[in-house]
């Protein structure tokens, strides 16, 4: 079977990771990632979403959010207490967008000083993800990075429970906060992973300029490889059953009827309505092998693309 994503295997010796919660493996980790992406600052907690919670919690605003979007993240905006606006964009699936103001949501982009060119104050923030089918994968957590010392130092209190981090008798509580925060088995793990994301990255690449050569395609992400096929429901079974696992990313949000109940306006959104029906993701890993891409775009071209 051809897989859908690689998620990379590890055996961690946790008597060498020190303070299993806040020990060494966090501190490294943090301070590489913010480097890579061209942040000053990091702060690295269990999940993105918990991150996204925090961020968002006290705004009492209109967030306005693509209908072709993964739930967690409407889900968080109404657990926030915020309104709820869809727009049709289907176009950002695979890469980093603008959550609101001075806030960026990008679970599915890692690249090379991003947050460098994309913040535009020094307090914006990005949240980036460590789920397990990620770009830079663990058995989850996630990443706010900043040039605000300040705001990291913010969210590391509020994902220590409003406490500062240090020695039990040393630690001292400023607010009321919440246990959010990552431990060192989630940040070696993902340490681990991003040591290769270049490597990755630069083997995603020409999968993907082989995909784009032979299913006609102008496709730019390293996460997803999506193609358009008249029945993405039909056709993720007739692939299924020649071997290759594939996905839909993702379903048209505003459709959901959980959360067109919170919805602040209700409206149609033609092109997020049509995706759901045809995006297909592609198996899009670096251990496909050339054997393995034939394989899939021979089967993606007899149920022919849209």
């Amino acid at each position: 079977m051809i897989n859908l994503f690689n998620i990379p295997n590890h055996i961690i010796d946790t008597s060498k990771l020190g303070h299993l919660l806040h020990g060494e493996a966090v501190e490294k980790f943090e301070t590489a990632f913010a480097e890579y992406v061209g942040a000053s600052h990091a702060c690295f907690a269990n999940s993105a979403s918990s991150l996204m919670y925090i961020a968002l919690r006290s705004l009492n605003t209109t967030i306005r959010l693509p209908s072709i979007m993964p739930r967690v993240v409407p889900n968080v905006i109404i657990n926030t207490k915020n309104r709820l606006e869809f727009y049709d964009d289907i176009d950002w699936v695979g890469g980093c967008y603008k959550l609101t103001d001075k806030i960026w949501d990008s679970a599915q982009e890692v690249s090379k000083n991003q947050y460098k060119n994309k913040a535009t104050q020094m307090s914006d923030v990005m949240i980036f993800s460590f789920y397990p089918t990620k770009p830079v994968s663990s058995c989850d957590g996630g990443m706010i990075v900043s040039d605000s010392e300040y705001t990291i130092d913010y969210y590391r209190s509020m994902i220590n429970n409003g406490s500062t981090v240090g020695q039990s008798w040393d630690i001292e509580q400023s607010r009321i906060g919440y246990k959010m925060h990552g431990n060192s088995i989630q940040a070696t793990i993902a340490y681990n992973n991003f040591k290769n994301l270049e490597k990755k990255n630069s083997i995603l690449e020409e999968i993907c300029l082989e995909y784009n050569d032979k299913l006609g395609y102008s496709n730019k992400s390293k996460h997803l490889y999506r193609i358009r096929v008249k029945d993405n429901k039909s056709a993720l079974e007739i692939l299924k059953s020649k071997g290759i696992n594939c996905g839909i990313h993702y379903q048209a949000c505003h459709l959901n009827p959980i959360f067109r109940n919170c919805i602040y306006e209700k409206r149609s959104l033609p092109k997020s309505e049509l995706e759901e029906k045809q995006t297909l993701s592609i198996p899009f890993h670096e251990n496909l092998t050339k054997q393995d891409l034939n394989r899939v775009i021979e089967n993606v071209k007899k149920i022919g693309t849209v």
